[in-house]
């Protein structure tokens, strides 16, 4: 039976080998992130950042646990060492990720902060080979050379774009990246026992009450002005909650468990040319060869990096 005609498996479930449907899923997902730099963007003008960080979280985890519910999936029953790792994975993909990010793109140049996070493709290959086990053959570098190439070719030559002097905000965007990277490889390990919908559901909702927490404890915390939440800000909450952050964590940890960490890394490198796709449709910015020179480096850079060696 070939690919195609097998049925897509529901999110969250385990396929028995990569096909079509998860990567155009994994595509569309990183078009969700892509618009979800500029919604984030506008949301953070008006409010504090960890506040919206903490209302997508909230919203992301209420539709988690209505797909568990959805799906008949019971709640899970993890040892000590499994409840442990759950803990450790909200700590790093949920709560320190959003903490370093959003200090960190307030302290350096987009630029800066769009080439650090395109950076999220090799350190998943390197965290897989020292970490998974897995094998990091030279197709799989190349395309990690590679599309990283298509990306800068983007980010860089953007109209006003331009690169800052090191900087704090750099290393905590770093961070931000190893974080999410050191977090998805738990996910894999923690997807031996569990669905990978009932770990993205337990990691989006402990993640959310370490930033409640957080919220709460922080006197410096900036309450949020009801009044100032318009429909359209409202709507911009509901598809960053929903669509970017809820749908994204079903497929990016399907995609985990199914494609593994390094494969599944380079669809990364998509979200800057969604993301500037998103400002020639929208901001009008002017379209160049520059952007055919990233989509080929990142269309050769992804399928070098995630066919069967």
């Amino acid at each position: 039976m070939s690919a195609e005609a097998v049925p897509p498996a529901p999110l969250g479930a385990r396929p028995a080998a990569p096909d079509n449907s998860l990567r155009l899923m994994l595509l569309l997902t990183m078009a969700f992130w892509g618009g979800n730099l500029s919604v984030v963007k506008l949301l953070v003008e008006r409010f504090d950042p960890l506040v919206v960080a903490a209302a997508r979280m909230v919203v992301a985890s209420l539709v988690l646990w209505a797909v568990l519910r959805w799906r008949g999936l019971a709640l899970p029953r993890p040892s000590a060492r499994q409840a442990m790792g759950f803990v450790v994975c909200a700590l790093l993909m949920v709560y320190l990720n959003q903490m370093v990010f959003m200090l960190g793109v307030q302290r350096t140049a987009a630029a800066n902060a769009a080439l650090i996070i395109s950076l999220n493709p090799l350190v998943s290959a390197l965290v897989a080979a020292l970490w998974l086990g897995d094998r990091l053959t030279p197709a799989r570098l190349a395309g990690v050379v590679i599309g990283f190439g298509g990306v800068a070719a983007v980010v860089l030559h953007r109209p006003g774009a331009g690169l800052g002097h090191g900087s704090l905000g750099d290393l905590l965007v770093l961070g931000s990246v190893v974080t999410w990277v050191a977090g998805g490889a738990l996910v894999q390990r923690l997807a031996r026992q569990f669905d990978s919908a009932v770990i993205s559901a337990v990691v989006y909702t402990l993640g959310t009450g370490m930033l409640l927490l957080h919220l709460l404890l922080d006197p410096g915390t900036v309450a949020p002005d009801p009044s100032r939440l318009t429909l359209s800000l409202g709507l911009m909450l509901l598809f960053s909650g929903l669509l970017a952050t809820a749908w994204g964590a079903l497929v990016w940890n399907r995609a985990l468990v199914t494609l593994g960490v390094a494969r599944t890394a380079l669809y990364a490198y998509w979200v800057p040319i969604f993301g500037v796709l998103f400002a020639v449709l929208v901001l009008s910015e002017p379209l160049t060869v520059w952007h055919g020179v990233g989509l080929a480096g990142v269309l050769t850079g992804t399928w070098l990096g995630t066919r069967s060696h």
